[in-house]
This record gives structure tokens, C-alpha cells and sequence, in this order.
């Protein structure tokens, strides 16, 4: 198989002027020096619109994007916004972080004003309406419920009134009309978001450059997806005579919500709060919303790395009390999921496709089995093969111990940078690192060059490393600590460090010499 590498690095993490990375000309830049120092890859993180926590991960649609990713600069070219405009609303005060609060109260109000001014216009382009054909199946339940959802001051649709949770026919068409200038709004922002990614995905497939996504395997609580399709999930139902007979469940609460259990990094174990999936009615129904979700990724991406892979083998259920969640992991089972059935259906749908599995964490032989089946390759993160409470499998992320079919990271987003974990761990676990690396020599705040090096030669096909590992970068720029909340995905890389010739000479000159080029 051939060997290949690429950064992962957020859209969110680029640099430019409007308070966050977006789909901007530094974008293009950035796939330039990707080219040009012969990496076949960029992944990114989710792309969806983003909530409270401001978690790619916790998004309310699975189908939409993220308005904040929207170029502003693109809009003033296209003649719909004005220079002035943008940076009156979007200075950036703090180019290495993102203020959200900012975002949340400036980005939407100028999107409005491209909208006010082609509004009218709208019927008559071709390409706009194709857009919204296209994507009917999600998008108008998605702008329906962003629009109640303002309308109601943003609360989750669980605390709506009840007609308006249960999708009671005459309610949704009362607020159609009484929302209906909102509604296009969002239907327009969502234009503009595929737009602009299309052109900067063309844009990388001109440079030759992929794009590997990120599915996670659950959708938030509050989300477009649990209020359209309760059908989906594991909710308490009412068995009243009306709603048998037309199929519908009415939402009451969470039988149970996702999570971890507690291990050596987390003694309560990992609350992620999700709903959980009725796997047998998704069976039925031959994984039609699951294949629709999937087909949608494979436009936006070429490769689609799966969060929690795991989850399609056993998943954890945290059993909700009295349909209340409770405050921790700790008292949750595992119970089984579709296995290999999904992915045969998968396939058969859509073709043979590249994904690559998060088969992170607490891996059993059912999980390894799964993943050999699907021939997809699994993860390798280096700083788990020098971390003493997981004796278990630390020997799995040792690079002498790697097949060639596996997907190598020094870290994830997830994790701590290289040059921050290498000073907080213990000196037993430095050493071990050392030892391994044959390094006695390189002081302690230059270990991650090696530990960079180390991937790179590394016998996985593929080798992907955060961009921040490549600078030696510190826990300051670290995108996620999980479990935590105020301070995560917040990080932003630095014009002149990005574009330096210093880092992108060394990351060639790796590149070439491990025959990772592209």
C-alpha cells in the first residue's frame, strides 16, 4: 500500500480577520503548503452548526453547516456585503483564540444583511434553488427548528409546548407562515455554506489534496435529527390509540444516554449525554436515515473517519432516571450494537468507500473483530504507548507493533499537545519514551521533534499529525479537554507561524524522507 501523510488541523484553527478560521484565501493557502510539501491529506473536525459548549461534536443537525465557517470576505467580492460591514461586526481582538460570545452576536446579524439583499433575487438563481432540491430531505426540518428555536429564545425543543414537540400538523404550519422570513434565512445561510466548501473542496482536489471528515457516531440531544425523527432513538413513547396507528412516537425522555465507563483516566466515566440509537427500528427500515447521513458525508469529504466506531460493535447505556440524566457514567452497561450487518448494508448503498475507525479506548476482541471485518484501518496514538495506566494495550501503539493497515497520530483532539504531554507525564514515562526513541540527547522541550519523526517512519499506511506537534507546541494550543467546559475548541494558529518556510522545509524534508510523498 502506498505511504501517505497529512495534518489535521480545524477550519475553525486557520488564521484571517473575522474571529475565526472559515473558508477563506488562507484556507487556499494553507492546502498550497500542503501540496507543496507533498502531503496527500488535510482532516478537519466536524462541520456542523455548533451549540452551548461550542463542541463540533454536539451539533444541532448532523446535516447542516456551521454559518461561522462562512467566508465573510468571499460575500464582499460576491457584492453582498460591504468591506465595512464585516469589520465593524467581526474585529479580531485575539487572533490566537476564538471568542464565541463575539460570534454568536455579530456573524448571524451579518448574514442576515446578504440575505435582506438577495432575498428577492433569490427565486431566479439556479443554482440556489437546485441547492435547496437537492437537499429538501433535511433542510426544511432543519430550518423549521432553528427558526422555533429562536423564536422560543433558544431553548432546547424539549421545553417547547408541546404541540410544538410532538410536530403537531397545524402548530408547525402556524409557525411556517408566522416564521417564514426566518426560515428562508436559514435555508439561504446553508446555500452559502455548501458553496463556499464546494469551491474550497474543488480547490484541494485541483492541489491534489483530500479531505478526510469526521462523522461522530451520535447526534446531540437538541438537534433538528431527535426532534424530526424520535423514531430513531431510545425515548419514552405514549401507546395511546392515535399514535400507533400513525406510526409516531411521542417524545417524553431518554430511556438512556451515551457515555464512557469509568477507567484510569475518568473515575466516573465519560457523561456524553447523547440519546442512544433503537438499532432494531434502524434494521427495519434497512439503515435508510443512516445511509442518507453517510451519502451526505461522502459528498463533503473523500475520506470519513468514524468517532467512536466501537459504539457500532457494543455501546455504553447510561440508564436515565425517572427521564432524568444522571450525574455520571459510572452506572451505565454496554449492550450491542448493529455489528457487521451496518456495514454490509453500508456498501452495499454505497459502494465500497474509505473510512477510517476510532477504535480508541477500551477495545475488546469483538471491536478488533469488527474492525478487521470491515478491512477498514484502525487508529494509532503514539502517546498511548508510554502511558502507564493503560498497561493493558499500551503495546498496541508502539510503532514495531503497528500493521500496515492503520491511520498513525502522535495525538488526537482529544489529546494533549506532544510538548505538553511530554512535560506533565511522569519521569518513568519520559524515560520509557526515550528509551524507545533511542534519544538521550534532545533536551525536553525538543523531544517532540522525534517523537514527530517516529510517526513518520512508522509502518502505518497512513500517518496524520495536528499541526500543532509539528511546531512543538504547548497546552495552550490544545483544541479539547474533554469532559470540560469554557476553554475547548477555542485555539487559532498564527498567520507568520503557519506560513513560515522554516516549518513547511522540515515537514518536506520528513515527508521525502520516510516515502510519504505525495
Amino acid at each position: 500500500m502506498k505511504r501517505e501523510s497529512g495534518i489535521l488541523l480545524p477550519v475553525f484553527s486557520l488564521p484571517g480577520p473575522y474571529g475565526v478560521g472559515c473558508f477563506s484565501k488562507y484556507a487556499r493557502r494553507w492546502i498550497d503548503c500542503l501540496a507543496a510539501s507533498g502531503q496527500s491529506y488535510w482532516q478537519i473536525l466536524p462541520l456542523g452548526p455548533t451549540g452551548y459548549g461550542d463542541s463540533p461534536y454536539q451539533s444541532f443537525s448532523t446535516f447542516a453547516g456551521n454559518l461561522y465557517l462562512i467566508d465573510p470576505e468571499t460575500l464582499c467580492e460576491n457584492g453582498v456585503l460591504t468591506r465595512d460591514e464585516c469589520e465593524a461586526v467581526s474585529p479580531d481582538d485575539h487572533p490566537e483564540r476564538i471568542n464565541y460570545g463575539k460570534l454568536y452576536q455579530t456573524r448571524e446579524p451579518l448574514l442576515r444583511r446578504a440575505f435582506e439583499r438577495e432575498y428577492k433575487n433569490l427565486e431566479d438563481k439556479p443554482d440556489y434553488q437546485e441547492f435547496i432540491n437537492q437537499n429538501q430531505s433535511w433542510l426544511d426540518d432543519y430550518a423549521l427548528f432553528m427558526a422555533i428555536k429562536h423564536y422560543f429564545g433558544n431553548i432546547a425543543w424539549t421545553q417547547w409546548p408541546e404541540e410544538y414537540q410532538t410536530r403537531q400538523p397545524s402548530a408547525l404550519d402556524s409557525m411556517r407562515e408566522l416564521l417564514k422570513p426566518d426560515i428562508e434565512f436559514r435555508k439561504y445561510a446553508q446555500y452559502l455554506f455548501f458553496r463556499q466548501w464546494n469551491d474550497l473542496l474543488n480547490y484541494a482536489h485541483a492541489k491534489n489534496i483530500k479531505i478526510i471528515g469526521d462523522i461522530p457516531i451520535y447526534v446531540a440531544m437538541d438537534s433538528a435529527d431527535t426532534w424530526a425523527n424520535p423514531e430513531l432513538f431510545q425515548f419514552y413513547i405514549n401507546h395511546d390509540n392515535n399514535n400507533i396507528n400513525h406510526g409516531f412516537k411521542k417524545l417524553l425522555s431518554p430511556v438512556a444516554v451515551a457515555g464512557c465507563p469509568p477507567d484510569g483516566f475518568a473515575a466516573d466515566g465519560q457523561l456524553w449525554g447523547n440519546p442512544l440509537y433503537q438499532w432494531d427500528y434502524h434494521k427495519k427500515t434497512g439503515y435508510h436515515w443512516w445511509m442518507e447521513r453517510l451519502k451526505h458525508c461522502f459528498r463533503l469529504y473523500d475520506v470519513l473517519r468514524i468517532d467512536h466506531f466501537r459504539g457500532f460493535d457494543e455501546y455504553y447505556a447510561i440508564p436515565a432516571v425517572n427521564g432524568e440524566i444522571p450525574e455520571t457514567a459510572a452506572g451505565g452497561h454496554w449492550e450491542s450494537g448493529p455489528g457487521m450487518d451496518f456495514f454490509k448494508s453500508m456498501e452495499a448503498h454505497l459502494g465500497r468507500r474509505e473510512v477510517i475507525a476510532e477504535d480508541l479506548g477500551y477495545v475488546t476482541d469483538s471491536v478488533r473483530k469488527l474492525v478487521s471485518d470491515t478491512g477498514f484501518p484502525g487508529m494509532k496514538v503514539l502517546q498511548f504507548a508510554f502511558d502507564s495506566r493503560d498497561t493493558g494495550s499500551a503495546a498496541d501503539y508502539l510503532p514495531h507493533n503497528y500493521i500496515e493497515n492503520c491511520v498513525v497520530y502522535t495525538g488526537t483532539h482529544d489529546n494533549e499537545t506532544v510538548a505538553g504531554w511530554l512535560k506533565n507525564i511522569p519521569e518513568s514515562e519520559r524515560q520509557a519514551a526515550r528509551d524507545y526513541l533511542c534519544d538521550h540527547y534532545t533536551p525536553d522541550d525538543e523531544l517532540y521533534q522525534p517523537f514527530a519523526a517516529m510517526a513518520m517512519r512508522s509502518r502505518a499506511r497512513l500517518c496524520v499529525l495536528p499541526l500543532q506537534d509539528w511546531l512543538g507546541l504547548d497546552n495552550s494550543c490544545r483544541l479539547n479537554r474533554p469532559s470540560t467546559l469554557g476553554t475547548n475548541w477555542q485555539w487559532r494558529i498564527r498567520e507568520n507561524q503557519l506560513f513560515d518556510d522554516t516549518l513547511w522545509n522540515e515537514i518536506a524534508s520528513k515527508t521525502r524522507r520516510y516515502g510519504r510523498e505525495r
